[in-house]
Protein backbone atom coordinates (compact mmCIF):
# COMPACT_ATOMS: atom_id res chain seq x y z
CA UNK A 1 0.00 0.00 0.00
CA UNK A 2 1.49 3.31 -1.08
CA UNK A 3 1.82 5.96 1.64
CA UNK A 4 0.93 9.56 0.84
CA UNK A 5 2.76 12.08 3.00
CA UNK A 6 2.17 15.32 1.09
CA UNK A 7 -0.98 17.44 1.08
CA UNK A 8 0.01 18.50 -2.45
CA UNK A 9 -0.16 14.96 -3.82
CA UNK A 10 -2.01 14.92 -7.16
CA UNK A 11 -4.46 12.20 -6.05
CA UNK A 12 -5.30 14.17 -2.91
CA UNK A 13 -5.86 17.35 -4.90
CA UNK A 14 -8.12 15.46 -7.33
CA UNK A 15 -10.20 14.01 -4.49
CA UNK A 16 -10.56 17.42 -2.85
CA UNK A 17 -11.72 18.94 -6.12
CA UNK A 18 -14.37 16.24 -6.45
CA UNK A 19 -15.60 17.09 -2.96
CA UNK A 20 -15.76 20.81 -3.67
CA UNK A 21 -17.13 21.07 -7.20
CA UNK A 22 -20.38 19.66 -8.57
CA UNK A 23 -19.38 20.63 -12.11
CA UNK A 24 -16.11 18.72 -11.74
CA UNK A 25 -17.96 15.66 -10.40
CA UNK A 26 -20.26 15.69 -13.41
CA UNK A 27 -17.43 16.14 -15.91
CA UNK A 28 -15.36 13.34 -14.34
CA UNK A 29 -18.24 10.94 -13.63
CA UNK A 30 -16.91 10.44 -10.12
CA UNK A 31 -17.66 11.51 -6.57
CA UNK A 32 -15.92 11.68 -3.20
CA UNK A 33 -17.11 10.38 0.17
CA UNK A 34 -15.82 10.25 3.74
CA UNK A 35 -16.61 7.88 6.59
CA UNK A 36 -15.76 4.47 8.02
CA UNK A 37 -19.36 3.30 7.58
CA UNK A 38 -20.35 5.33 4.52
CA UNK A 39 -17.52 4.27 2.20
CA UNK A 40 -18.16 0.51 2.58
CA UNK A 41 -21.89 1.13 2.14
CA UNK A 42 -21.30 3.06 -1.07
CA UNK A 43 -18.91 0.38 -2.34
CA UNK A 44 -21.87 -2.04 -2.38
CA UNK A 45 -23.57 -0.04 -5.14
CA UNK A 46 -20.91 2.09 -6.81
CA UNK A 47 -17.44 1.26 -8.11
CA UNK A 48 -14.81 2.24 -5.54
CA UNK A 49 -11.71 3.33 -7.43
CA UNK A 50 -9.47 4.74 -4.69
CA UNK A 51 -9.55 4.41 -0.91
CA UNK A 52 -7.54 6.67 1.40
CA UNK A 53 -7.12 5.56 5.04
CA UNK A 54 -5.11 6.66 8.04
CA UNK A 55 -3.21 4.07 10.07
CA UNK A 56 -5.56 4.68 13.01
CA UNK A 57 -8.62 4.01 10.85
CA UNK A 58 -7.16 0.75 9.51
CA UNK A 59 -6.28 -0.38 13.01
CA UNK A 60 -9.83 0.32 14.18
CA UNK A 61 -11.49 -1.19 11.08
CA UNK A 62 -9.16 -3.79 9.51
CA UNK A 63 -12.03 -4.95 7.28
CA UNK A 64 -11.44 -1.84 5.17
CA UNK A 65 -8.46 -3.61 3.63
CA UNK A 66 -10.87 -6.01 1.88
CA UNK A 67 -12.62 -3.23 -0.06
CA UNK A 68 -11.99 -3.02 -3.82
CA UNK A 69 -9.97 -0.34 -5.57
CA UNK A 70 -6.48 1.03 -5.10
CA UNK A 71 -5.65 1.75 -1.47
CA UNK A 72 -3.46 4.52 -0.07
CA UNK A 73 -2.24 5.06 3.46
CA UNK A 74 -2.39 8.78 4.30
CA UNK A 75 -0.80 10.64 7.16
CA UNK A 76 -3.04 12.58 9.53
CA UNK A 77 -2.28 16.01 8.07
CA UNK A 78 -3.17 14.68 4.60
CA UNK A 79 -6.42 13.27 5.97
CA UNK A 80 -7.17 16.71 7.43
CA UNK A 81 -6.98 18.18 3.94
CA UNK A 82 -9.18 15.47 2.44
CA UNK A 83 -11.80 16.02 5.15
CA UNK A 84 -11.65 19.79 5.08
CA UNK A 85 -12.31 19.81 8.85
CA UNK A 86 -10.15 18.77 11.84
CA UNK A 87 -12.59 16.08 13.04
CA UNK A 88 -12.86 13.13 10.67
CA UNK A 89 -12.88 9.32 10.62
CA UNK A 90 -9.78 8.89 8.47
CA UNK A 91 -11.51 6.99 5.63
CA UNK A 92 -12.12 8.55 2.21
CA UNK A 93 -13.11 7.16 -1.18
CA UNK A 94 -13.29 8.14 -4.82
CA UNK A 95 -16.17 6.38 -6.57
CA UNK A 96 -17.46 6.16 -10.12
CA UNK A 97 -20.88 7.80 -10.35
CA UNK A 98 -23.71 5.42 -11.31
CA UNK A 99 -25.42 6.48 -14.55
CA UNK A 100 -29.22 6.19 -14.80
CA UNK A 101 -31.75 7.53 -17.29
CA UNK A 102 -35.52 7.98 -17.50
CA UNK A 103 -35.67 5.12 -19.99
CA UNK A 104 -35.06 2.69 -17.13
CA UNK A 105 -38.42 3.49 -15.51
CA UNK A 106 -40.99 0.77 -16.15
CA UNK A 107 -44.77 0.55 -15.68
CA UNK A 108 -45.55 -0.44 -12.11
CA UNK A 109 -42.63 1.45 -10.59
CA UNK A 110 -42.92 3.50 -7.43
CA UNK A 111 -40.99 6.73 -7.97
CA UNK A 112 -40.17 9.87 -6.05
CA UNK A 113 -39.72 13.13 -7.96
CA UNK A 114 -38.28 16.25 -6.33
CA UNK A 115 -38.59 19.77 -7.70
CA UNK A 116 -36.24 22.49 -6.48
CA UNK A 117 -35.37 20.82 -3.17
CA UNK A 118 -32.08 22.60 -2.55
CA UNK A 119 -31.23 21.44 0.96
CA UNK A 120 -28.81 18.48 0.79
CA UNK A 121 -30.05 17.20 4.14
CA UNK A 122 -33.61 16.95 2.83
CA UNK A 123 -32.57 15.34 -0.46
CA UNK A 124 -30.38 12.83 1.37
CA UNK A 125 -33.11 12.01 3.88
CA UNK A 126 -35.62 11.46 1.08
CA UNK A 127 -33.24 9.18 -0.82
CA UNK A 128 -32.85 7.15 2.37
CA UNK A 129 -36.63 6.99 2.91
CA UNK A 130 -37.25 6.00 -0.72
CA UNK A 131 -34.82 3.10 -0.37
CA UNK A 132 -36.28 2.10 3.00
CA UNK A 133 -39.88 2.04 1.76
CA UNK A 134 -39.28 0.01 -1.38
CA UNK A 135 -39.34 2.71 -4.06
CA UNK A 136 -37.79 1.88 -7.40
CA UNK A 137 -36.20 5.20 -8.34
CA UNK A 138 -35.80 8.90 -7.60
CA UNK A 139 -36.00 11.78 -10.08
CA UNK A 140 -34.33 15.11 -9.28
CA UNK A 141 -35.23 18.23 -11.25
CA UNK A 142 -32.78 21.00 -12.04
CA UNK A 143 -32.20 23.07 -8.93
CA UNK A 144 -32.17 20.15 -6.49
CA UNK A 145 -29.18 19.49 -4.26
CA UNK A 146 -26.68 17.19 -5.98
CA UNK A 147 -27.19 13.57 -4.87
CA UNK A 148 -23.46 12.82 -4.79
CA UNK A 149 -22.33 15.95 -2.96
CA UNK A 150 -20.68 15.12 0.39
CA UNK A 151 -23.49 16.56 2.55
CA UNK A 152 -26.19 14.75 0.58
CA UNK A 153 -24.27 11.47 0.72
CA UNK A 154 -23.92 11.72 4.48
CA UNK A 155 -27.65 12.37 4.90
CA UNK A 156 -28.58 9.49 2.57
CA UNK A 157 -26.28 7.02 4.39
CA UNK A 158 -25.44 5.31 1.12
CA UNK A 159 -29.00 5.20 -0.27
CA UNK A 160 -27.92 7.26 -3.28
CA UNK A 161 -26.41 4.10 -4.81
CA UNK A 162 -29.06 1.62 -3.64
CA UNK A 163 -31.68 2.72 -6.18
CA UNK A 164 -31.57 4.61 -9.48
CA UNK A 165 -31.21 8.37 -9.02
CA UNK A 166 -32.03 10.27 -12.22
CA UNK A 167 -31.09 13.93 -12.62
CA UNK A 168 -33.18 15.76 -15.19
CA UNK A 169 -34.41 19.22 -16.17
CA UNK A 170 -37.94 20.57 -15.75
CA UNK A 171 -40.44 18.09 -14.30
CA UNK A 172 -43.62 18.63 -16.41
CA UNK A 173 -42.34 16.76 -19.52
CA UNK A 174 -40.95 14.01 -17.27
CA UNK A 175 -44.33 13.64 -15.58
CA UNK A 176 -46.01 13.45 -18.98
CA UNK A 177 -43.67 10.62 -19.98
CA UNK A 178 -44.39 8.75 -16.74
CA UNK A 179 -48.14 9.07 -17.26
CA UNK A 180 -47.76 7.60 -20.75
CA UNK A 181 -46.28 4.53 -19.04
CA UNK A 182 -49.37 4.26 -16.83
CA UNK A 183 -47.67 5.63 -13.72
CA UNK A 184 -50.01 7.84 -11.71
CA UNK A 185 -48.35 11.11 -10.67
CA UNK A 186 -49.45 12.67 -7.39
CA UNK A 187 -48.45 16.22 -6.49
CA UNK A 188 -47.99 17.10 -2.83
CA UNK A 189 -49.94 20.37 -2.68
CA UNK A 190 -52.87 21.98 -0.88
CA UNK A 191 -54.99 23.34 -3.75
CA UNK A 192 -57.85 21.02 -4.73
CA UNK A 193 -56.16 18.16 -2.89
CA UNK A 194 -57.46 15.06 -1.19
CA UNK A 195 -56.30 13.91 2.26
CA UNK A 196 -53.49 11.39 2.14
CA UNK A 197 -55.57 8.76 3.90
CA UNK A 198 -57.95 8.64 0.94
CA UNK A 199 -55.21 8.30 -1.67
CA UNK A 200 -54.25 4.88 -3.00
CA UNK A 201 -51.71 3.86 -5.63
CA UNK A 202 -52.98 2.00 -8.68
CA UNK A 203 -51.48 -1.17 -10.12
CA UNK A 204 -49.76 0.83 -12.84
CA UNK A 205 -47.36 2.47 -10.41
CA UNK A 206 -47.11 5.80 -8.66
CA UNK A 207 -44.84 8.83 -8.66
CA UNK A 208 -44.92 11.07 -5.59
CA UNK A 209 -43.96 14.63 -6.59
CA UNK A 210 -42.61 16.94 -3.87
CA UNK A 211 -41.35 20.52 -3.86
CA UNK A 212 -39.37 22.52 -1.33
CA UNK A 213 -40.94 23.77 1.89
CA UNK A 214 -40.48 27.41 0.94
CA UNK A 215 -41.59 27.35 -2.71
CA UNK A 216 -43.60 24.17 -3.08
CA UNK A 217 -44.28 22.81 -6.54
CA UNK A 218 -44.65 25.06 -9.57
CA UNK A 219 -48.12 25.49 -11.01
CA UNK A 220 -46.96 23.80 -14.23
CA UNK A 221 -45.79 20.71 -12.36
CA UNK A 222 -49.01 20.46 -10.36
CA UNK A 223 -51.05 20.78 -13.55
CA UNK A 224 -49.00 18.02 -15.19
CA UNK A 225 -49.86 15.55 -12.40
CA UNK A 226 -52.98 13.37 -12.22
CA UNK A 227 -54.10 14.76 -8.85
CA UNK A 228 -52.89 16.38 -5.65
CA UNK A 229 -52.67 15.01 -2.13
CA UNK A 230 -52.04 16.64 1.24
CA UNK A 231 -50.97 15.52 4.68
CA UNK A 232 -53.68 16.49 7.20
CA UNK A 233 -52.23 18.59 10.04
CA UNK A 234 -53.42 20.72 12.93
CA UNK A 235 -53.09 24.49 12.72
CA UNK A 236 -50.26 24.45 15.27
CA UNK A 237 -47.71 24.43 12.43
CA UNK A 238 -47.83 25.99 8.99
CA UNK A 239 -45.88 23.34 7.13
CA UNK A 240 -43.45 20.42 7.31
CA UNK A 241 -40.03 20.45 5.74
CA UNK A 242 -39.57 18.44 2.55
CA UNK A 243 -37.67 15.63 4.25
CA UNK A 244 -40.39 14.93 6.82
CA UNK A 245 -43.38 15.49 4.53
CA UNK A 246 -41.83 13.41 1.78
CA UNK A 247 -41.01 10.55 4.13
CA UNK A 248 -44.64 10.43 5.31
CA UNK A 249 -45.83 10.26 1.71
CA UNK A 250 -43.28 7.59 0.84
CA UNK A 251 -44.36 5.47 3.78
CA UNK A 252 -48.00 5.78 2.73
CA UNK A 253 -47.21 4.58 -0.81
CA UNK A 254 -44.61 2.02 0.33
CA UNK A 255 -43.94 -1.18 -1.57
CA UNK A 256 -45.87 -4.39 -1.02
CA UNK A 257 -44.82 -6.46 1.96
CA UNK A 258 -43.52 -3.55 4.04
Amino acid sequence: METITSRDNARVKYACKLAASGAFRRSEGRFFAEGRKLCPELARGAQLEELFCTAAALEKCPELAALPGTHFLVEEHVADKLAGVPAHQGVFGVFRTPAHTLEEIRPGWRCLALEGVQDPGNVGALLRSAAAFGFDGVILSAGCAAPYAPKTLRASMGAAVRLPVIETGALPPVIAALRQKGIECLAAALYRSQPLGAARAGAGGVCVVIGSEGQGLTAETIAACDRTVRIPMTDRVESLNAGIAGSILLWHFRGAGL
